[in-house]
């Protein structure tokens, strides 16, 4: 059985269908993960994600971790439940009120006390270690942010060996990036940095997305980002952007094709961020 299991029967569910007892479980779990002196903040993002929200926190309020911890959570113009959730589960919230992905990623930076700062997307569910494993990586010398890996949740129309080489290739993809280009092979959902280089450098709002990427290429002066492959740190999420060209094949065939006319800029340190995104094999 896949570690994720036991959060699927929430994944995907409107609040209302989620058992009493799992909401008391997940409530109390959370209250549990709460530090006074966090070395480390989890900082979740949400805008309309009622579904798969509930997955989510219960995945944070189970993580085992040695590193004090506090998780955050920002509302950013939900319609839905979103906010309700956050409320119900107790977590500290707080409603965004400008619209955009780094406008939520920018109050919950604002409002963190650790040291570091962990993103965390609310359609994705976190590995049982995903935190102590960022942190040991933002912890190693040197490093002053870290990025992992994330794979897809199977369903009727994805199968596992699909997008098993799928994720293969897209995952070297980003390792060969990663070497001189890490700012793009940085995703949101799995990145974690130091929080004052953080507020010093800044996260974009002038951009629809890539505020991450943008993010990585100006802390690398201060630092080394780590690309992490454990499967510790590896994330499942949802189909987003990966399903909108088609099948899965569809979607290699368009994003492989990207990957090769940027081969060659891979291979060179750039000092400006451009919205490379779709260059990659997301």
């Amino acid at each position: 059985m896949k570690w994720y299991s036991k959060y699927l029967p929430v994944y995907e569910k409107p609040f209302a269908e989620v058992p009493a007892e799992t909401v008391a479980k997940v409530r109390a779990k959370l209250a549990e993960r709460q530090s006074d002196r966090p070395l480390a903040t989890v900082s979740v993002i949400a805008c309309n994600e009622e579904k798969r929200l509930t997955a989510c926190l219960w995945s944070l309020a189970e993580q085992r971790c040695r590193y004090p911890m506090e998780i955050i959570a920002t509302d950013n113009l939900s319609k839905d439940r979103t906010a309700e959730i956050f409320e119900t589960l107790g977590l500290p919230w707080q409603r965004e009120t400008t619209p955009g992905c780094g406008h939520a990623r920018l109050c919950g930076l604002n409002r963190a006390r650790g040291k570091y700062h962990i993103n965390i997307d609310a359609d994705t569910i976190y590995p049982p270690r995903y935190v102590e494993t960022m942190v040991d990586a933002l912890e190693r010398r040197g490093v002053v942010a870290a990025s992992s890996l994330w794979s897809y949740i199977p369903d009727a129309a994805h199968s596992a060996a699909g997008l098993w080489f799928y994720e293969l290739a897209r995952d070297t993809h980003l390792w060969l990036q990663s070497f001189q280009r890490p700012e793009l092979s940085v995703r949101g959902l799995v990145f974690a940095y130091d929080t004052e280089l953080a507020r010093k450098v800044g996260i974009r709002t002038d951009i629809i997305r890539g505020e991450d990427g943008s993010l990585a290429l100006g802390l690398k002066p201060y630092g080394r980002i780590a690309f992490v492959r454990s499967r510790r740190a590896r994330a499942v999420t949802g189909y987003g952007t990966v399903s909108k060209d088609g099948t899965l094949l569809d979607s290699f065939r368009v994003r492989a094709v990207k990957a090769l006319k940027g081969l060659g800029g891979m291979f060179f340190k750039k000092s400006e961020y451009k919205d490379e995104e779709d260059n990659l094999l997301k």
